[in-house]
């Protein structure tokens, strides 16, 4: 199969890669593109450890072809950091201990980002609920959930 040139923005940056148009998405941005942070779990969208915005929308980066993201805006997690300041919800996994071996912290980011985008004051079962398609070996999801609802609620509240 021919390669092609696919434009689209990664990160808040323009970015152009020729590559063949099925490669996984994931792939193109591990392999080709050295964008490392997100992980391939299963291969097969059932974990999330692969998470990446698409046009603001959490996506499963192992089940899309390339040429579907042709003019769309990605965020990895490595654009969820503005300039040297985390964002909230990777201050908050730093601060409460919501990340275990680092292979499914980037997907639960990039999920809570996008969650808290859209819900204000979440309780820890919405978080759950928001969470539920990504899947840690490591722990029983109560410091990642304790995370997410502490990015948005004061010290002093408890979860």
């Amino acid at each position: 199969m021919s390669t092609v040139r696919i434009d689209f923005e990664l990160n808040g940056q323009g970015t152009s890669v020729e590559v063949k148009p099925m490669a996984r998405l994931i792939d193109v941005l591990r392999e080709t593109l050295r964008q490392t942070g997100s992980k391939e779990g299963c291969g097969e969208g059932e974990c999330g450890a692969c998470t990446v915005l698409i046009d603001g929308a959490p996506v499963n980066s192992c089940l899309v072809p390339v040429i579907q993201v042709r003019r769309a805006k990605i965020k990895t997690v490595e654009g969820l950091a503005h300039q040297d300041k985390l964002h909230p919800v990777q201050q908050a996994f730093l601060e409460h201990g919501g990340a275990q071996c680092g292979i499914c912290t980037p997907g639960f980011l990039m999920m809570a980002a996008a969650f808290l985008e859209q819900t204000d004051k979440p309780t820890a079962a919405q978080v759950r609920e928001a969470l539920a398609g990504n899947l840690c070996r490591c722990t029983g999801y109560q410091k990642i959930v304790d995370s997410v609802v502490r990015t948005v609620m004061g010290e002093d509240e408890s979860c």
